[in-house]
């Protein structure tokens, strides 16, 4: 692999020489521009304004525009020159659990390689240190005009780096979300669970760029005189009424396409309401056990009625007895005062 870039990773006091490669690369197709009456290549010519005519690229430098359109000339020699320590470092700032780095920061990928024999051990020793800590290194460094943030990683046996926004170059999600309002049930996150299960997991090296691949048939058959493929007509999608229809026929397709027989626990329905029993028949469950227990109840209730007969018959004999009693004394009172009466008047006769 051709490197981009030389330089060297600045781990404290340690400096570890480096070249800087690719870790990606692009198989899309390109095309080129043409002229459709007579096929002919349309090139874009880099011309002088001031010669009015065509340059070599080795004739062409950079250059700054000023404010009154004032071309102000930038050398790669003052490039290599600027007063920052990341001209030609990777200068490492920090240590940071991996879970901290946002993907939306995430861009261009490189394989950090050791240069020369001299590197190979700091190299190890950065590589080895990054792994025993769990931590990924957050590194600034200059590249292509300008400086860029950046995060160390190991990958297998070698360090990569993914080149990182600056936080304010990432915009926030404002007005993106739906208004508010939305209330999702129960019964739909289920179903949405049960479509999450059935698709389940996928290894990433069966995914393939199957647009490159319809194109390069398309491009085999123009070259051989051939007429294209034709596009096949997409299924015309069944009219939704709602979501939790959706998603059950979702649910079903997905099974459908891995060869799964369709199963009724994917499919949630609203339960009816329960019929509320009468209290003086007992439930019937099925079993002799229910029939027992039906009948130990009614017993109970029957001794209980009873208890209750008894308890009150008790209480009216009391209540009689007792008010046999308290007549009794009270016509012992009356024939005690009458003989009193009597005898007092016979003794006043008799003086």
């Amino acid at each position: 692999m051709r490197s981009i870039w030389n330089g060297a990773i600045s781990f404290g006091l340690v400096s570890i020489p480096i070249k800087l490669v690719n870790a990606t690369e692009s198989h899309s197709i390109s095309f080129r521009q043409i002229h459709t009456e007579d096929g002919g290549r349309i090139r874009y010519r880099k011309v002088c304004e001031l010669e009015d005519r065509e340059v070599t690229q080795g004739e062409i430098g950079k250059g700054y525009e000023d404010a009154d359109g004032t071309i102000i000339p930038i050398t790669d020699d003052d490039l290599s020159h600027l007063p920052i320590p990341t001209a030609r470092t990777i200068e490492i700032v920090a240590f940071v659990p991996e879970e901290r780095i946002d993907p939306l920061q995430m861009g261009a990928a490189y394989y950090l390689a050791a240069s020369g024999a001299p590197a190979a051990k700091p190299y190890t020793l950065l590589r080895e240190a990054l792994k025993r800590s769990n931590r990924v290194a957050i590194a600034k460094y200059a590249l292509r005009g300008r400086e860029r943030l950046g995060m160390l990683r190991v990958v297998g046996d070698a360090i990569a780096m993914h080149g990182l926004l600056w936080p304010d170059e990432v915009r926030a999600p404002e007005g993106v979300a739906p208004d508010a309002g939305v209330t999702v049930r129960d019964q739909e996150l289920d179903l949405a669970d049960a479509l999450m299960d059935t698709l389940g997991e996928i290894d990433l090296d069966d995914l393939h760029d199957e647009y490159r691949e319809a194109l390069e048939e398309v491009i085999a058959a123009k070259a051989a005189g051939e007429a294209p493929p034709e596009t096949p007509e997409p299924s015309a999608p069944g009219k939704v009424l709602d979501l939790m229809a959706a998603l059950e026929n979702s649910v079903r397709a997905a099974r459908e396409s891995r060869g799964e027989e369709p199963a009724e626990e994917a499919e949630v329905r609203t339960l009816p309401p329960r019929k509320t029993a009468s209290r003086g028949t007992p439930k019937e469950t099925g079993g002799k056990k229910s029939t027992s227990t039906a009948a130990k109840k009614t017993a109970a209730k029957k001794t209980a009625a009873s208890a209750k007969k008894s308890t009150a018959k008790s209480d009216q004999s009391g209540k009689k007895t007792a008010a046999k009693g308290t007549a009794k004394k009270a016509a012992a009172k009356s024939t005690g005062s009458k003989s009193t009466t009597k005898k007092t008047a016979s003794r006043r006769r008799s003086a």
